[in-house]
């Protein structure tokens, strides 16, 4: 008796089963890869309000970071600087000029500048500048080099594995306070730096904790 459909049709069920699994895996990695904070977060660049440039301030000008976030070693949070701190230059400096009304205004009214927050971490996890600060980790290795932005940017993703691959291996974060510090922004690590590092370790007994409390307290 004549079969009544061809050979090829046999295939059919696993053509179509390996279809779905291809298209299951497909999906997932689009939603892993364009759902992750490297792809939504990284390069986030708001406009605020006030134009002000690090490039500038912090870069040809040499501004040490902690005279505008003057309690990240001391607090948990990088303060925003107050309007009182911009007006300890600009009631001598650019004092008419019209990017920096906003400022004057702020300045006469005691009402603060909305600046508009860059790097946000969820309301669930912990972060510790001043911990941070204190083992020898700079601005650097999370800010990225803003001495060279005009405009701030997001530059590393803040999520959680980016965290831990820092706590798992901080040896090329960790400075050694004695002969820098953690806001200079031109550092990089010396030829020594696992020997060094090696050594700030056992002086300051760090070890960095991995466990889901020390961030989700």
């Amino acid at each position: 008796m004549a079969q009544i459909f061809p050979k090829y049709v046999n295939a059919i069920p696993f053509v179509l089963a390996f279809g779905f699994i291809g298209t299951g895996v497909f999906a997932f990695g689009v939603v892993w890869y364009f759902g992750s904070p490297k792809y939504t977060d990284v390069g986030y660049r708001p406009k605020q309000p006030v134009p002000f440039s690090h490039r500038l301030h912090a870069g040809e000008l040499g501004m040490d970071c902690r005279y505008c976030h003057a309690s990240i070693e001391v607090s948990q949070e990088a303060n925003i600087p107050p309007t009182q701190t911009c007006m300890g230059c600009h009631s001598m400096v650019l004092t008419d000029s019209e990017k920096l009304q906003l400022v004057r205004d702020s300045a006469k009214s005691d009402e603060p500048i909305e600046w508009v927050r860059i790097h946000k971490l969820p309301q669930y996890s912990y972060f510790d500048h001043s911990v941070h600060l204190r083992a020898g980790v700079g601005c650097y290795s999370c800010h990225g080099k803003v001495t060279e932005m005009d405009v701030v940017e997001q530059k590393q993703p803040l999520s959680m594995g980016w965290c831990l691959d820092c706590h798992r291996q901080p040896e090329n974060h960790l400075r050694d306070l004695a002969s820098v510090t953690v806001t200079d922004m031109t550092w990089t690590p010396p030829d020594n730096q696992a020997e060094i590092a090696k050594r700030l370790i056992s002086e300051k007994r760090l070890n960095p904790p991995e466990d889901c409390s020390a961030c989700h307290q």
